[in-house]
């Protein structure tokens, strides 16, 4: 059993974080994601006002870390695990976040929740998603693939399967030039890119990424550009 899920909690940047199996378990790598979310709101106007939505929860650990670094900042977080939702909303309560931080049990599918499309567009969305190509699932350590919770894990076979769907989410949630952050698979950010060229419907332009400490691509940058915001821009 991973040793995280042993003693019951993990650090996470500033954070120590209560850990239960089967939630996945946050990672260092994505303290750059993190990091680089930070950085960019860093250089926005009347930034600590930001909204975001984080897709796959988990323990809380984005989420948290980020309403940590922005006080005044406000998110809301889904999860299709019960026990993800359960312990994001125990870890919110041991950092006094619960006015800040709303979190929802929803499978992300082709049908939308009517809450989520409702609320107040979002100045970003953030994810890290199952991204492990489904060929890929049993090549995996036996303390993950043994203890935790698969669905965090398998992306499907090109491993976009989450990552494609909120990509179609991103125009009825994002206020526009809202940006989406995702963690990736080091094979996803060329395959993302390639893929967005081909959907020009979807009004979301591949930005940058960005590499863990190792170096490899793993982070992608999108933005949501719907067309009257180029119209405006180019007049």
């Amino acid at each position: 059993m991973p040793l995280q899920y042993v003693i019951g909690e993990w650090d996470f940047r500033e954070l120590t974080l209560t850990m239960a199996p089967p939630v996945f378990i946050p990672r260092p790598e994505t303290e750059v994601l993190v990091d680089q979310i930070k950085d960019y709101q860093l250089t926005k106007v009347n930034n600590d006002n930001m909204s975001f939505l984080e897709i796959g929860c988990g323990s809380g650990a984005i989420s948290l870390s980020l309403l940590q670094e922005f006080p005044n900042a406000s998110a809301v977080a889904i999860d299709s695990s019960n026990d993800a939702v359960k312990l994001t909303l125990e870890n919110c309560k041991r950092y006094h976040c619960a006015d800040r931080l709303r979190v929802y049990q929803h499978h992300l599918g082709t049908i939308y929740p009517e809450f989520l499309l409702s609320l107040p567009k979002f100045d970003f969305i953030v994810s890290n998603p199952p991204y492990v190509f489904t060929d890929d699932m049993d090549k995996l350590q036996p303390e993950i693939s043994r203890y935790e919770d698969h669905s965090a894990l398998d992306g499907g076979i090109d491993g976009l399967n989450v990552i494609k769907r909120i990509i179609h989410l991103a125009r009825f949630v994002l206020k526009p030039s809202g940006v989406i952050w995702f963690e990736t698979d080091s094979k996803h950010p060329q395959m993302i890119k390639n893929w967005l060229e081909k959907q020009p419907q979807m009004n979301v332009k591949y930005i940058t990424s960005f590499t863990d400490f190792n170096e490899r691509p793993r982070f992608v940058q999108l933005c949501y550009k719907p067309a009257f915001v180029h119209a405006a821009t180019n007049s």
